[in-house]
């Protein structure tokens, strides 16, 4: 189906039942569910292609995508036609015994990617503990290091594991879950003399570092691209020590940039990257995929219940084969540079709120000016208003992630809602 075809068939989107039959009580769900979120007052219900609607029957625009995760928007048929056939076949058994989805599956990443193998689990952490493990194991077994270092960016995100928010260069992640998992040193993002150093002066008695983990653009961190230059130095540096590269592909990874991968834009091939979010479009699922000199799990040394089960790989590869078919990547490119080019309108108009526009394909950023006290969370709490929903990606940056089936439309109809945000709050 075309993406002109489902935005007609958004106009009359399918009414569900789940919440229709009575008013959704905010109160009673604050009861039963754990406040680990910080949620925004509204109750979303059904969506088709980039809009969703609430509880009450309103509609909004959805520049969040689960956060870069509904790769395919709302309600696409190719899901739906591949939910519909794997659950009426075979949604789970145990990796015990062969699968043919999951197989089908794998080939198409390592088909549409540098990998030669792919372990399956159920999220981005997950995959990103998959990395660290076999990073470890690699380090103990071919490098013999005896206590292996990662070396991780500040403001990177990594998870929400206990290895994984270690991983992650971010404190306000890590309070009060101390102690952390050893084995991580932190250093400035697109910083080689901060790699160069760190490889050097952590070169102790048993200590060395055995792995990088960068993600190609930092999502949470603020939407920051990668330096091509540094990355290109910093596979060099790798080859050059026996160091491995895993690139974090969980936000950026599916085509979300305009590349399938993150790390084609930036033009050199990690040994080891994990993916998520995209990969499924808003069905759980996690890979973590690497090249084959480093794959040294051996039975029993790493496993996940549900991963890589019949339904997620079912409907992942469905998501795959769609991207690829409609051209998808085609209409990431085009739309990502519309939105850029839309929200470098709004920052000339506004240069004391907004310092600054960058991203890569669809997942793009515009920062405020640090000495104001405007909020990237204020801002979506309007737009939410206006009917378009955002996200920050951190205290200052406005995160601008769609469905990748965005159309021309509706990106201007998420400039203005910004444009009359800004306006609004400004006033």
């Amino acid at each position: 189906m075309s993406i002109q075809s489902l935005v007609e068939a958004a106009t009359n989107p399918p009414k569900s039942d789940s919440l229709s039959s009575s008013p959704f009580d905010a109160n009673s769900f604050d009861e039963a569910v754990m406040s680990t979120y910080a949620r925004f007052p509204l109750a979303l219900e059904r969506g088709a292609g980039c809009r969703v609607w609430d509880s009450e029957g309103r509609e909004y625009l959805d520049f969040v995508a689960g956060i870069a995760t509904c790769t395919l928007g709302h309600a696409h048929p190719a899901m739906v036609e591949a939910v519909t056939r794997q659950i009426q076949k075979l949604h789970h058994v145990s990796n015990l015994y062969y699968i043919r989805e999951q197989g089908e599956l794998a080939q198409w990443l390592i088909q549409h990617s540098c990998a030669d193998r792919v372990f399956f689990c159920n999220s981005g952490a997950e995959a990103n503990e998959a990395a660290i493990k076999l990073a470890r194991k690699y380090a103990h077994t071919v490098l013999e290091i005896e206590r292996p270092i990662i070396l991780t960016a500040n403001a990177s995100f990594h998870g929400r594991t206990l290895a994984t928010i270690t991983a992650t260069g971010q404190p306000k992640y890590q309070k009060h879950f101390d102690p952390l998992v050893p084995g991580f040193h932190y250093v400035p993002y697109n910083d080689i003399g901060a790699i160069e150093a760190a490889i050097s002066e952590l070169d102790e008695g048993d200590y060395r570092v055995a792995a990088i983990l960068l993600e190609p653009l930092q999502g949470e961190g603020g939407v920051r691209p990668g330096d091509r230059a540094y990355f290109q130095k910093l596979r060099q540096i790798c080859d050059e020590t026996g160091v491995l590269l895993i690139f974090d592909e969980v936000q950026v990874g599916m085509g979300r940039t305009g590349k399938l991968w993150g790390y084609e834009t930036l033009g050199v091939e990690p040994d080891i990257f994990t993916s998520a979010k995209g990969l499924g479009g808003g069905i759980p699922i996690g890979a973590m995929m690497s090249k084959k000199f480093c794959d040294v799990f051996q039975p029993g040394e790493h496993a996940s219940t549900f991963g890589g089960n019949p339904f997620a790989c079912g409907v992942a590869l469905s998501v795959c084969q769609t991207l690829e078919k409609e051209n998808i990547l085609e209409n990431v490119q085009q739309r990502g540079e519309q939105l850029r080019e839309g929200l470098n309108a709004i920052a000339a108009k506004n240069p004391h709120l907004i310092a600054d526009v960058r991203g890569w394909g669809l997942i793009n950023g515009m920062e405020l000016q640090a000495d104001i006290q405007l909020t990237a969370a204020e801002i979506v709490k309007v737009a939410i208003a206006e009917g378009v929903l955002l996200v920050p990606a951190g205290p200052k940056v406005l995160r601008f992630v769609p469905p990748l089936i965005v159309t021309e439309a509706e990106v201007n109809t998420a400039l203005q809602a910004v444009e009359k945000a800004l306006a609004t709050l400004t006033v």
